[in-house]
């Protein structure tokens, strides 16, 4: 408590400085009620999120290259290489390139990691994630293990590996 003993004017000058003990008590208590809540009332699900790195692509001719952006309106365009298909049209071209692929290697039991083909997609920037991930859906139902996405190099250059 803040208490005034003496003075220049004496006793009967009133006193003009604003007590500020209150002010700074009440200040504590709401800091440390929100120190102790926010926490609380923050929960989140424990996820391990992924590292961001930068590898190299190795082109191989049995990889598909797939182009996807966003067309007038709401709607997609994908494209196979050059050429623009449509969802059924994508879906039908990946089974038969996995399919030709799988002959190729000698039958599904000779199908490695290694020989398996991969789809590669690049999206433009302001493609609508909708586009994206109904080309890595179709994609994967139409049996392609690896679904990967082609971006730029970090500037300078700089590969981290990790």
């Amino acid at each position: 408590m803040a208490m005034s003993v003496g003075g220049e004017g004496g006793e009967d000058t009133p006193m003009s400085d604003i007590n500020t003990t209150p002010l700074v008590d009440v200040m504590l208590v709401l800091l440390i009620i929100f120190l102790i809540t926010v926490p609380v009332v923050i929960q989140t699900v424990p996820v391990a999120l992924p590292k961001v790195r930068y590898e190299a692509t190795t082109t191989k001719p049995e990889n598909v290259s797939l182009s996807v952006r966003g067309g007038p309106g709401d709607t997609c365009e994908v494209y196979w290489g050059l050429q623009k298909v449509g969802a059924e049209e994508l879906l039908e071209k990946a089974a038969k390139k996995l399919e030709d692929e799988v002959k190729k290697a000698g039958g599904p039991e000779a199908i490695t990691e290694e020989n398996m083909p991969e789809a590669h997609i690049r999206g433009d920037i302001n493609t609508p994630y909708k586009c994206i991930g109904g080309a890595v859906f179709t994609m994967q139902r139409a049996g392609f293990a690896r679904v990967g996405f082609i971006s730029e190099p970090p500037p300078g250059g700089v590969v981290t590996r990790l």
